[in-house]
């Protein structure tokens, strides 16, 4: 996917997840903060800094998006940033994080469960979330063939929340 599809897919979710009906939430208005939690993908790793998704989302939508992604970072390392950041009062969280957890190999039962404090901690402070599902390496993925590691599709049911897959 490229970074302005999913650009434009995250406001497209971002908006869904704020205007749902069963949420008490409207679409969230110019100026408001947006928080984009994760790791390279979110900071912009290898990108000018203006071409970072947090940056494009906000010259596009007008809100204020607090990039939160640190190149490296596991899911543990995001959830111990999560309370710092959470001091910004963002409307929105966007949680994109997991990707190095696969990589470095670490449980998928920690991942799963840092994700989960995460989503709780956001939803304990009545903020919206939307979950970024990232790909799962398998043999397609040497063909060019990328899936979203199914944990995500469990996680954004378990605790009902929008899921923004490729």
């Amino acid at each position: 996917m490229k970074r302005r599809q999913f650009t434009l897919l995250a406001i497209a979710v971002a908006l869904a997840a704020c205007g749902r009906k069963t949420a008490k939430h409207h679409v969230l208005p110019r100026g408001s903060a947006v928080l984009a939690l994760g790791d390279s993908l979110t900071y912009g790793y290898g990108a000018a800094p203006p071409a970072a998704y947090p940056v494009q989302l906000a010259t596009l939508t007008g809100w204020k998006v607090i990039n939160g992604g640190v190149s490296g970072d596991t899911t543990a390392d995001a959830l111990a940033r999560l309370s710092g950041l959470m001091r910004q009062h963002p409307k929105l969280v966007i949680i994109s994080i997991g990707g190095n957890d696969f990589l470095r190999k670490l449980p998928e039962s920690t991942t799963r469960a840092n994700i989960g404090k995460i989503i709780q901690t956001v939803q304990a402070a009545n903020i919206p979330a939307v979950l970024v599902a990232i790909p799962h390496f398998t043999v397609g993925a040497l063909f060019g063939k990328l899936s979203d590691h199914p944990l995500y599709q469990e996680i954004a049911e378990q605790y009902q929340i929008p899921l923004l897959s490729g």
